[in-house]
């Protein structure tokens, strides 16, 4: 009888989205959130704000899309997918903007952390910018 319970009560996970130039952004952004090893309410309402003014979002659709975001950076290993999607797709102007906005995650949390650091010039170098 439990284990019937069980089965109702867990939801079967969602498929993962395909992963966008606009999905690799917001994931670039959750990652420099997470770099600190500290996901931050700070950090997770200036990504929300970064993806809401970046793709003409309600609160609630950036809320939804930084779900996904969340869910495809933590399923992938590294950045370097996110990357070539943003390289590929996004000019270099709107780059530069990124790096902008990931110094702003970075920064959410009022600590300038070595971590958060390195993952931004890491990904200047990598973002060709």
């Amino acid at each position: 009888m439990l284990e019937k319970w069980f089965k109702r009560a867990t939801p079967e996970a969602r498929p993962l989205p395909t992963p966008t130039a606009e999905l690799s952004l917001g994931a670039l952004l959750v990652r420099m959130a997470k770099a600190d090893s500290n996901y931050h309410a700070a950090e997770i309402s200036v990504v929300d704000r970064i993806l809401a003014t970046q793709f003409n979002l309600s609160p609630l659709e950036a809320a939804k899309m930084r779900a996904d975001c969340e869910r495809l950076e933590k399923a992938a290993p590294d950045t370097k997918e996110f990357v070539e999607l943003v390289n590929a797709n996004i000019p270099a102007d709107q780059r530069n903007a990124l790096l902008e906005a990931l110094a702003d995650v970075a920064s959410a949390d009022g600590i300038q952390h070595p971590e958060e650091q390195a993952l931004i010039k890491s990904l200047a170098v990598s973002l060709d910018v």
